[in-house]
Formats: C-alpha cells, sequence, structure tokens
C-alpha cells in the first residue's frame, strides 16, 4: 500500500532521485538476484537493497518484491527499469562518444553495407584502415539498401555503403566512392549474346530476373528501364545476386547486374549497356548528427583515392573507374 503520509511523487523529483540508481535497477532487472547484480555492479549487496529501498519509499511503493531465494519486479518496478534501459543505452552512448573523444584510436565503427559489396570492396578498405589505424574496432552488418538506411537513421549503424546514394534528400549526407559498371547478363545461348554492346531496349519483351524491391540493385534497374521506354517484365525476384545469375544460367530470364568478380557465371554472358550505365556506391549518414572521432577517421580514409586504389587493385582489371566525391563535412 502506498505511503498515505507522503504527498504525491513529482516526475521531475522522481527522475533526479532515481538518475543514480539506474545502474542498480537495469542490473537487477536483468538478473533477478540482488547478490549475482551486485556482484556485476562491483558493490555491496547491503548497497544495492538499500538504493532500491529508498527508491520505493520515495515512491511510496516497494519497487522489487521477494520470489524464493530471488526477486522479482514490482509493476512499478518493471516501469522504472524500462525507463532506465533506455536512459542507459543513451547514457553509455555518451560515454563512448566521450571515451573515443579522448583517445580516438581506441573507438568503434559500426559499418553496415549492402551484400554485394562485402566480398571485394569492404575487406580492402577495412584492411587499409587498420594499417594505419590497428586499434579500431569494428561492427560489421550486412543487408539491403533500405535496410541498411534504415538502421543507420535509427543509431544503430553508424555509416552505410550503398548504392545508390539518398541524393536530394536533405537528412542524409553522402559521398561518393566508386562508380561501378552495369551490364546485361544473358545465358550464353541468347538471340543476343554476341552483341559487343546492347541497349537495354532491345530486352523490352524479355523475361527479367531482378532483385527484390528495398535492394539497391533493383532500384537502379526500374530506372533504367524506365529510361528505356518500357516497364520489366518480372519473372523472379530474389534477394541473392548468385541466385540471379543461376537463373539467368538455367535460360530462366535476364538480368541487370554488376560484372561478377571472377568473370560471367557458366552459361552466361556479360555484355556492356548503350548507353554505358552504371551505379554510384557511396558512403551515408545522417546530415545532423555528429559521430565519434573513429567514425569521422574512417569516413575520411573511406572517400580518399589511396583508400579507392587499394580496393580496386583487388579487383579484377577493368571493374572499376573511380569517382572522388566532396569531402565529408
Amino acid at each position: 500500500m502506498a505511503n498515505q503520509s507522503q504527498a504525491p511523487v513529482d516526475a521531475p523529483q522522481l527522475a533526479a532521485h532515481l538518475a543514480p540508481t539506474l545502474a542498480m535497477l537495469r542490473t537487477v532487472a536483468a538478473e533477478g538476484h540482488l547478490t549475482r547484480a551486485a556482484e556485476i555492479l562491483g558493490v555491496p549487496q547491503p548497497t544495492v537493497s538499500r538504493a532500491l529501498a529508498r527508491l520505493g519509499e520515495q515512491l511510496g511503493a516497494p519497487v522489487i518484491a521477494r520470489q524464493g531465494r530471488g526477486i522479482h519486479l514490482t509493476r512499478a518496478g518493471a516501469l522504472l527499469a524500462e525507463a532506465a534501459e533506455e536512459a542507459m543505452q543513451r547514457l553509455e552512448t555518451g560515454c563512448r562518444a566521450v571515451v573515443e573523444e579522448l583517445d580516438p584510436e581506441r573507438g568503434q565503427v559500426t559499418f553496415g553495407f549492402q551484400h554485394t559489396m562485402g566480398s571485394n570492396l569492404v575487406p580492402p578498405l577495412l584492411r587499409g584502415f587498420r594499417d594505419q589505424h590497428p586499434r579500431v574496432r569494428f561492427s560489421l552488418v550486412q543487408g539491403a539498401r533500405d535496410d541498411m538506411l534504415a538502421r543507420t537513421w535509427a543509431g544503430e549503424i553508424d555509416l552505410c555503403l550503398i548504392a545508390p546514394l539518398p541524393a536530394g534528400d536533405p537528412r542524409w549526407a553522402s559521398a561518393t566512392i566508386l562508380e561501378e559498371p552495369l551490364v546485361a547478363v544473358l545465358h550464353a545461348g541468347h538471340r543476343l549474346a554476341r552483341r559487343r554492346t546492347l541497349p537495354l531496349a532491345d530486352l523490352a519483351a524479355e523475361d527479367f530476373v531482378a532483385m527484390r524491391p528495398g535492394y539497391g540493385l533493383r532500384q537502379i534497374f526500374v530506372r533504367l528501364a524506365e529510361g528505356a521506354g518500357f516497364e520489366p517484365r518480372l519473372a523472379f525476384e530474389s534477394e541473392e545476386v548468385d541466385t540471379v545469375r543461376g537463373l539467368v544460367a538455367a535460360g530462366l530470364g535476364v538480368a541487370v547486374l554488376p560484372p561478377a568478380d571472377t568473370g560471367p557465371a557458366p552459361d552466361t554472358v556479360e555484355i556492356p549497356l548503350n548507353p554505358p550505365a552504371h551505379r554510384t556506391i557511396g558512403l551515408a549518414w545522417p546530415a545532423d548528427r555528429p559521430q565519434p572521432p573513429a567514425v569521422r577517421t574512417f569516413r575520411t580514409f573511406a572517400v580518399t583515392p589511396g583508400a579507392v586504389d587499394f580496393a580496386r587493385s583487388r579487383r579484377s582489371p577493368g571493374h572499376w573507374s573511380t569517382s572522388r566525391g566532396p569531402a565529408p563535412g
């Protein structure tokens, strides 16, 4: 029962009282045991008990209750623990930024990129950067273009490597790294397979194999088809470029893709488009949010000509042309 002798709890006062005990409440909620929580926090168990008891007194209702040898949170405690979790996450993010501000070489970069960039572009970029900054840590995330943008906007990712870039959207800042050519991928026995170049409009009547909506290559392909004056007839959609190539090799359609890293897949040919087409690969990040020093350092490195040349040296000759975007601000 609430303490009838106390005035109603004032929210700002409660927040001020709760702030020193956020970590305790969060850990107790996770562990369900006072002694284990105290060990994790590195404080005596009575200190945790007294802090939570004082919080209950301030509320006029307990925040924990005994349950056998352990404890469980009351409804009031659960509500505060949920708020504590969110607040502590924000505080830890701020503390991370402070630590990295003092020593940028110990920072962490959460780097997102599309699947098609994970084998031959991302590893050389990371290797070149780690040669100069060996103590910076990376957390890598792969996914579809739209998913990478959404997770970057949500703060789960620091930078994402995508194509196409979110040009014209004031919420985003971006920098171009590479221009990658696109080719028509046909079965080796296709009637147009011996062409040296191929207008995309010549494939207007064909069945296409394409990436699913939300993937950057799908967005680029649809725009190219619109520019060529037709709406593509989609026979198959996939989440994997290798699957798209396999379906083309089986004679189930044609596709527009970047050149394969090791040359055309068996039973396929790759024909340059006429006029030439490409996808612009670059970094994107929220325009109005400050970034920790390690992230800024990696961002600057990734858009330098030296980093592009290092990545290019690991590809098959002739696959890449480079285009340096503006230095990120």
